[in-house]
């Protein structure tokens, strides 16, 4: 089968591998249909994340199931799905209790489409077939009225956002109308999940950036948008404040606009090695500080409500690829990019 490579820094092309077959009673076969590039795929194109070449990419989208073992009783050939990026048993203890990034069964880091940082690589998306080892834990149905290619990053980037803000929707509705506010610095799609998942939560949202079609896009979201130069203006606290630039004087900056007892989440990968924060300030106010990587497989389903009422992530898509321009259009990738070809199995009546 073909799958797409990344070959060497600023190429990438399609490279014939061996199709996946069913070994398992518990697996699934998919075909995907809409793959969008990660803000992670993002850096490594731009240069700023420092991972080597020679691994299939692509981690999240929806696809079709085309085969299943005979175990697997949560999907049926033909059936839509999202396949989260993390590989999980679904049986262990971490995935019993919803930390499904970690799941015990398998070596730290299973992924799809990052072999260089996976502890096991389960092959990239931008493929004409995936192997999904634990078919009922991990694959989840997607409703008919949804478009994949608005939510082909449910696998990962839209729950990044969710975890952000999702957590606190309680804390949140419980104050004032005027204090529910939600700080954003935004760096490519994850802060405008998070924007418009906060938005969705009734929230209202401030959201700083410097790329111009970003906070044009926020300002589609339903948020506030402000230049990162206002950070320094001295705002009125925030309790929910979101840092996705990457940037550790952000991060920062963002800490100190968290009101007392307020939570901070951090969504970065800092690869410098250290980074300063203002601990002392952080406890003598009592700012609760989130990091780490997100347990998508375990979110998935409450976006899915929001979907249902109305959520449309859709907007923070900047393009939209044929299937088989990816090797062109991967090195290109500025934005959120998805990647798209139609199905090809008969669906079976519900």
């Amino acid at each position: 089968m073909r799958h797409l490579v990344y070959e060497e820094v600023g190429r990438y092309g399609w490279q014939h591998t061996a199709e996946p077959v069913l070994g398992d009673p518990r697996q699934a076969l998919v075909r995907p249909l809409a793959v969008a590039c990660c803000d992670l795929d993002v850096g490594v194109v731009q240069g700023l994340l420092p991972v080597p070449p020679g691994h299939a990419v692509g981690h999240e989208g929806v696809a079709e199931v085309v085969a299943i073992g005979e175990r697997v009783s949560g999907v049926r050939v033909g059936d839509r799905v999202v396949v989260p990026f993390q590989i999980n048993c679904g049986e262990c203890a971490p995935c019993r209790r919803g930390v499904t990034g970690s799941c015990a069964a398998l070596p730290l880091m299973a992924t799809y489409g990052m072999a260089p940082v996976s502890g096991l690589d389960g092959g990239g998306f931008l493929a004409d077939l995936v192997l999904v080892p634990f078919a009922d834990a991990m694959l989840i149905p997607l409703p008919d009225s949804v478009d994949p290619v608005s939510v082909a990053s449910l696998s990962d980037n839209i729950p990044d956002g969710w975890r952000c803000v999702g957590p606190y929707r309680g804390e949140l509705a419980a104050l004032d109308a005027a204090d529910r506010r939600v700080l954003v610095v935004g760096r490519l799609s994850i802060g405008l999940y998070v924007a418009a998942l906060a938005v969705a939560l009734g929230a209202r949202v401030d959201y700083v950036d410097t790329d111009p079609a970003r906070l044009a896009r926020a300002e589609r979201l339903g948020a506030q948008v402000h230049d990162r130069a206002e950070l320094d203006r001295g705002w009125t606290p925030f309790p929910v404040t979101v840092n996705t630039s990457m940037n550790p004087e952000l991060l920062a900056q963002t800490l100190r606009a968290t009101w007392p007892d307020g939570v901070c989440t951090d969504t970065g990968i800092y690869f410098q090695g250290s980074v300063e924060m203002p601990l002392l300030p952080m406890y003598t106010r009592g700012v609760r500080f989130v990091t780490g990587r997100v347990n998508a497989r375990a979110v998935i389903p409450e976006i899915l409500e929001l979907l249902a009422g109305g959520f449309d992530p859709g907007i923070v898509t900047e393009r939209v690829v044929a299937w088989d321009d990816a090797p062109e259009a991967w090195p290109a990738m500025t934005g959120k990019t998805v990647f798209t070809r139609p199905p090809r199995a008969s669906r079976p009546p519900r």
